[in-house]
């Protein structure tokens, strides 16, 4: 295996399971964003979307970055490319769950505000507490 054919390995591993991730999380994760969000499927839909540009901005921005440096005359290259691999895995799990614990926390304030601001003439909604 010679060094472009690594970077190349790496690229299409990494891009693919981004991809991947990134449809399984919009397509799961939008019934968990309607429930935090008191059923507001627009707002849901909406974040949805974000979350899925941010996502991939931001792991294909750090698999780019991972490209830079690679040490290739001091380890055989299926253990480094696999190592690229696993941290860029890593960081794909670090977001997904610090995603959630955000939506989780912000969810139901953000679907308060929401609803506030279409109903000022009516009743006042008031969200309902944050976990602790």
């Amino acid at each position: 295996m010679d060094v472009e054919m690594s970077y190349l390995t790496y690229l299409v591993v990494s891009v693919a399971m981004t991809i991947w991730v990134a449809h399984t999380l919009s397509k799961n994760g939008e019934v968990f964003l309607v429930k935090c969000f008191g059923q507001d499927e627009v707002l849901a839909k909406s974040t949805n979307h974000l979350l899925v540009v941010g996502f991939y901005l931001i792991n294909l921005g750090f698999i780019g970055v991972r490209l830079d440096g690679w040490n290739l005359d001091q380890v055989g290259l299926i253990p480094y490319v696999g190592s690229k691999i696993g941290v860029s895995v890593l960081v794909l799990g670090g977001m997904h769950f610090f995603n959630m614990i955000m939506i989780a926390r912000f969810g139901r304030t953000v679907s308060g505000w929401v609803r506030t601001n279409e109903y000022q003439n009516g009743p006042r909604v008031t969200p309902p507490p944050l976990p602790r």
